[in-house]
């Protein structure tokens, strides 16, 4: 299936077996030319992993199958291995995420600091039902995450790439808002 809303050529529903879809390859053309220039910086093909899932990443919204079997061949490693990275790390989505991706620092600090309820005035005010699903609108997903690395500002949000410090509940309403 498409999903319109993110302009992704190889969405699948969350949680869903993946339908056969017509994939756009991320290293053709200028995706090339710019994974070239990336692999002129590392002494091994392997070195620009990380680099690559990126720019997958930032063109689809997230790395499907179809997508690691891309990453592999063109570095010339497994896709068992890219797989393995992929889940590895959690800065990588691994099914479609809205267009605001929230992660929310639940860690004791911030928890006794009050995170849980930061996660929960986040749900309520993007319309998303749980952690890690995508709102109905597909404009939000909200997810806990264990450490953003700043426990002396709790609670810390990240939204998409912004980093927010000392978010409380009653914040969170007008953060929304700034990115509707």
């Amino acid at each position: 299936m498409t999903d319109q809303t993110h302009g992704r050529t190889d969405a699948r529903a969350h949680g869903g077996a993946e339908a056969p879809e017509p994939y756009e390859p991320v290293f053709v053309g200028e995706g090339r030319q710019r994974l070239d220039a990336i692999l002129a910086k590392y002494p091994s093909k392997a070195g620009a992993l990380l680099p690559a899932l990126w720019m997958v990443q930032e063109k689809h919204g997230w790395i499907s199958p179809t997508a690691m079997a891309e990453v592999a061949e063109v570095l010339g490693l497994t896709a068992a291995y890219v797989k393995g990275v992929v889940t590895f790390y959690t800065m990588y989505h691994q099914h479609p995420v809205g267009r605001h991706f929230v992660q929310v620092c639940t860690t004791t600090p911030c928890n006794v600091c009050g995170a849980e309820k930061v996660g929960e005035a986040f749900l309520k005010a993007t319309g998303a039902k749980r952690y890690g699903e995508t709102s109905p609108d597909g404009s939000w997903t909200v997810v806990e995450v264990e450490c953003l690395g700043a426990c002396g500002f709790a609670t810390p949000v990240m939204i998409n790439d912004d980093f927010v410090e000392g978010v409380t509940p009653e914040s969170v309403p007008a953060l929304v808002a700034r990115y509707k």
